[in-house]
């Protein structure tokens, strides 16, 4: 089943807290946050990731780990999200069967076909635009070849990169469902306002 959310929250160096930016997401009624917490010691990770995990338990929320499945089931988060270079899915999935969530970046069209065979939850799509949050970015794909991926994607997708207000509006138009950010939210020192405006873009587009 394809999902419908909307805004997929990374936080990532927030300015507030991760704390304040899941507690942000949950009043919101994010589907899911992701701790993606670079640089940091794994006992910084598994420190945080066990705060947002408390935010989380028992919302609608989702918990998602960056890369570290094994701080994933540590942690008792719903799911891992993880690279081309990461854990392959069907080894995480029987290694850490306490995850339900096991999603998958992609970055061309190859990779979105080969996802099919893996099964993933979802996949994230980009970078979209050019992002600083990575030291070593992907080649950017662009809105076209984006929104051709995921028209074509038999599983939830979610668009990733460089995405902000300004632009949203044309990731959508080009056909993405859901959508990533990090700075746009995290670099705020009000995210619940940056989620809310991000969400009425997107209610807009797809109304």
């Amino acid at each position: 089943m394809i999902e419908k959310f909307g805004l997929y929250l990374v936080i990532t160096n927030p300015i507030t807290s991760y704390e304040k930016c899941t507690e942000a997401a949950v009043a919101e009624g994010l589907r899911y946050v992701q701790l993606r917490m670079k640089p940091g010691t794994r006992e910084q990770i598994l420190a945080t990731g066990k705060n947002l995990r408390s935010i989380t338990a028992g919302e609608q929320t989702r918990l998602i780990v960056d890369d570290d499945p094994e701080i994933a089931a540590e942690i008792e988060a719903d799911g891992v999200h993880l690279g081309q270079t990461d854990m392959p899915i069907p080894e995480a999935r029987k290694r850490y069967p306490s995850l339900r969530i096991f999603g998958l970046s992609t970055h061309n069209p190859k990779q979105a076909e080969e996802a099919v065979l893996v099964q993933p939850d979802y996949c994230g799509v980009g970078p979209v635009f050019p992002t600083p949050t990575k030291k070593i970015p992907d080649p950017t794909v662009g809105v076209e070849t984006a929104g051709g991926i995921i028209r074509a994607a038999p599983f939830t997708t979610v668009a990733i990169g460089g995405i902000n207000e300004t632009n949203l509006r044309d990731v959508l138009r080009a056909g993405a469902i859901n959508f990533a950010v990090v700075r746009p939210v995290c670099q705020s020192s009000n995210p619940r306002d940056a989620i809310r405006r991000l969400q009425d873009i997107w209610g807009e587009q797809l109304a």
